[in-house]
């Protein structure tokens, strides 16, 4: 019998293990920009609210508290201009990763599906279309399909790992066009709120698909936004339709989001504040990283949002890894995201202040 791992790609980042140790001998000790992971404290108000429901004994719901779901669409509305969206029509999930890993799966595709990806992607859309059993076809541009009919296709903006932004005109001319051929648009929006030199729009803004959410999810993550990695705090949101079908199959599978995470999910999304807070953070290491790397060789491209600087020096991306590393800065090779990231590398803005600061004056020695 074969097994599902079997039909898996390596996983990345095991692949970094000899030139993470180069990085961590560093006399200065490492500084980890290789992973986007949150190293900022989790608000107060949030872990207060953690606890205030701890001792409930009994299952949670799967659909997630009317609270709940009121505060992300709340929090849509407010934050990104989302108007029109039913408090049904949300549901959490445990972290962004495993609804992109699920997905395709959940909504019924499997072997003589085509799952659309962007040509350097969040590694887990192929992963998910694989489980699935569906084919995986990586093409930006509708041009690029042919007279191809995916069952889905995967948006991502801003971009991880690029920081791209997908504007209106171009997210309204994909919506169209699955519309005409019966294709559900999936839009990766776990960094939305991080624009920088671009405004990011979501794909359920009115002005994408002019009061019509057939067809339509939108994936949020609290991980960046709220430091929420360690909760696995997400949710997914669009079509009624659409997320009635998953939760439908969520509550065969028990996917079901811990009560207290639930809780927890409802303050974030309400604390505009916290989030503005978070946002200084990351602008201030941006403009830290981007002058050192701009400074010292580097071009920066893309990148006017998200939570990464896409870097390269003009040299197979592996090359500038090792460079790096030799230097106790450890970051991910492009190539992880596709084979057009072959002289790129990604770097995360998530690191302390002091660990920023180290990665700079390394890179000017």
């Amino acid at each position: 019998m074969r097994s599902a791992g079997s039909s898996l790609p390596d996983f990345p980042w095991d692949s970094l293990a000899e030139v993470k140790a180069v990085a961590h001998a560093h006399p200065g000790g490492v500084v980890d920009l290789s992973v986007g992971t949150p190293v900022d404290p989790v608000p107060a108000a949030i872990r207060d609210a953690l606890a205030s429901v701890s001792d409930i004994p009994g299952y949670p719901q799967t659909h997630g508290t009317p609270e709940l779901r009121e505060a992300a669409v709340g929090a849509l509305r407010r934050r990104h201009g989302v108007e029109g969206l039913e408090r049904d029509a949300v549901l959490p999930t445990i972290g962004s990763k495993e609804l992109v890993a699920w997905l395709p799966r959940l909504l019924g595709l499997g072997p003589g599906d085509t799952v659309v990806i962007p040509e350097l992607a969040y590694p887990t859309y192929e992963v998910g279309a694989l489980l699935a059993g569906a084919q995986v076809l990586r093409a930006d541009s509708l041009l690029a399909l042919g007279p191809q009919r995916p069952a889905l296709i995967w948006l991502n903006s801003p971009s991880n790992p690029t920081g791209r932004v997908l504007g209106v005109e171009h997210l309204r001319k994909v919506v169209e066009w699955a519309r005409e051929r019966g294709v559900v648009v999936v839009s990766d929006e776990c960094y939305l709120a991080l624009g920088w030199e671009s405004e990011p729009v979501s794909v359920l803004h009115p002005s994408v698909h002019g009061g019509d959410l057939t067809g339509l999810l939108a994936v949020h993550s609290l991980s960046k936004s709220a430091n929420l990695a360690s909760y696995r705090a997400g949710f997914v949101t669009g079509d009624p339709a659409l997320v009635a079908e998953l939760l439908a199959v969520r509550k065969h599978a028990g996917m079901i989001v811990p009560r207290p995470v639930q809780e927890a999910m409802t303050v974030a999304l309400a604390d505009d504040e916290a989030l503005a807070t978070q946002r200084e953070r990351y602008a201030r290491r941006r403009a830290v990283l981007q002058k050192a790397l701009q400074d010292n060789g580097f071009r920066i491209d893309h990148s006017e949002a998200g939570l990464y600087l896409w870097a390269t020096r003009d040299e197979d991306a592996w090359v500038t890894v090792r460079r790096l590393a030799e230097r106790g800065i450890l970051v991910a090779p492009g190539t992880f995201y596709g084979p057009r990231g072959n002289r790129h590398v990604r770097v995360a803005l998530t690191a302390t202040d002091e660990r920023v600061e180290a990665a700079a004056e390394r890179l000017a020695e």
